[in-house]
């Protein structure tokens, strides 16, 4: 899995802005989302007139959007994160982003945008700003990570009511699903409408979603991306949700990324394939010298990731439902084991040619946000190849006979991150102390709610 890097000169600020704007006159762009991707890796931003986006190239949003819980709540020490005065950040779009909305009655552009300080620094609480940070330290060493997601979730009959469990919706048969459907093409082709809808969506938005097959729960799906640089993939994942949302909602259901969204139903994966390119020669520096060996960088990375992924895992399994899907009986992964082609471990050795080399991190659910799973993942390999880490030896059996080895709740993860200095000079210090933070006042107010089982098992029995 490798790609030789670009080594044309980068275009002007100033050309840039030019070529962003003559790419919304030619298509007679009437509005423009400009959109950031917050803590959790949904858009935040705001819609503004073509015609005054080009002339002000930008917009401001307040530096609160990334101390903000998933309900709207704000954590104790809220203005301790922020400015005390609450500032506002300087949006700037990232031309690379900028694709059609296919879903908008006009002609409507999307763009991502990338937040800075107000003496133009990258803004250290921005998600796509902290990927870039643990990017611009491997570009240090003159190395380059090459990353491909596989991204499941789920369709389900819409629910307007949260009381009431998922179900899956009925297919083109009028029935819904009940049976394992692992790699069916008859249970996929089940929902040709939704999913031909999606294809059409992607192809408008330039979306490189390679594969597409039925995962095994019930309407459970998954798509690959191409490999390609982490940014470039993240925002690829994060444009992908908003899309799948919206053809699934033409049609009258739910698509859900949710880790685990139905009681007895698999949970929901973002599967990272990543190896690292040397910038220079171009090449694969994971591969041996003779098929079938491994370099010695490639050891350090996993031994890396088994070393910090414990303590990572707030990245890759950010949220109260996130721990549902790490059980055992799954196929998801409950400790940091590799072996070759060996889906019990959380690291994945694919069996492949030299130049495709690479390592498969299984931990990261659907539910993360990809730039902070990328670079959390990245992060760990890093630390490994600095620190000439080894892994354990491989597996070849079943490693969920080793037990747990991973966090089993959201708060026993963070106190994992919480611990490890060597995480949070990398990913930043200020950033990591405001997702700890926002973490964990959404793990209170969750457990503020009682639950049906409390009420069905322990109202009358204690």
């Amino acid at each position: 899995m490798s790609t030789r890097p670009s080594r044309r000169k980068p275009p002007s600020t100033a050309q840039q802005e030019s070529s962003l704007r003559r790419w919304l006159k030619e298509r007679r762009i009437t509005e423009v989302e400009c959109l950031v991707p917050d803590i959790t890796g949904n858009a935040r931003g705001k819609i503004i007139p073509a015609d005054k986006f080009s002339h002000d190239y930008g917009t401001r949003l307040p530096e609160g959007i990334f101390a903000t819980t998933v309900t709207g709540d704000y954590p104790d020490d809220y203005y301790e994160l922020t400015s005390p005065s609450d500032s506002d950040m300087l949006l700037r779009p990232d031309p690379d982003t900028v694709r059609m909305v296919p879903w908008a009655t006009d002609p409507t552009a999307q763009v991502i945008h990338d937040c800075q300080t107000k003496d133009g620094q990258p803004h250290e609480l921005a998600p796509r700003n902290v990927l870039r940070r643990v990017l611009a330290a491997y570009d240090e060493l003159g190395l380059q990570p090459v990353v491909a997601p596989e991204l499941e979730f789920f369709l389900v009959q819409k629910n307007t009511d949260p009381d009431f469990p998922l179900l899956p919706p009925a297919g083109r048969n009028g029935r819904p699903e009940t049976a394992r459907q692992s790699y069916s093409i008859d249970a996929v082709n089940e929902f040709d409408p939704i999913l031909d809808l999606m294809y059409d969506y992607c192809e408008a938005m330039e979306l490189d979603v390679d594969t597409l097959i039925h995962e095994s729960g019930a309407a459970q799906l998954e798509v690959n991306f191409t490999h390609s640089d982490a940014l470039s993939r993240a925002d690829q994942v994060f444009l992908f949700k908003r899309t799948m949302r919206e053809a699934a909602l033409r049609h009258g259901v739910y698509a859900t990324f949710l880790a685990k969204p139905m009681e007895n139903e698999p949970g929901s994966a973002m599967h990272i394939h990543q190896s690292l390119v040397d910038v220079k020669r171009g090449q694969n520096v994971f591969a041996g010298r003779k098929a079938g060996e491994h370099s010695p960088t490639f050891m350090h990375y996993l031994g890396g990731l088994q070393k910090y992924v414990p303590m990572a895992m707030a990245f890759f399994a950010p949220n109260v439902n996130s721990y549902r899907r790490l059980a055992l009986g799954q196929v998801a992964p409950i400790n940091v084991h590799w072996g070759y082609d060996n889906r019990t471990c959380g690291l994945r050795v694919p069996l492949d040619t030299p130049e495709n080399t690479r390592v498969e991190s299984r931990f990261a659910g659907s539910d993360a946000n990809p730039y902070l799973a990328m670079a959390g993942t990245l992060a760990c390999g890093l630390l490994g190849i600095r620190e000439r880490l080894q892994p354990m030896p491989a597996m070849d059996h079943s490693a969920q006979d080793a037990g747990f080895a991973l966090p089993r709740s959201l708060n026993q993860a963070l106190d994992g991150l919480e611990g490890c200095a060597e995480l949070q000079a990398l990913l930043g210090p200020r950033f990591v102390r405001a997702y700890i933070s926002v973490k964990r006042k959404e793990y209170e107010t969750f457990f503020r709610v009682i639950s049906s089982w409390e009420r069905e098992f322990l109202l009358l029995n204690v």
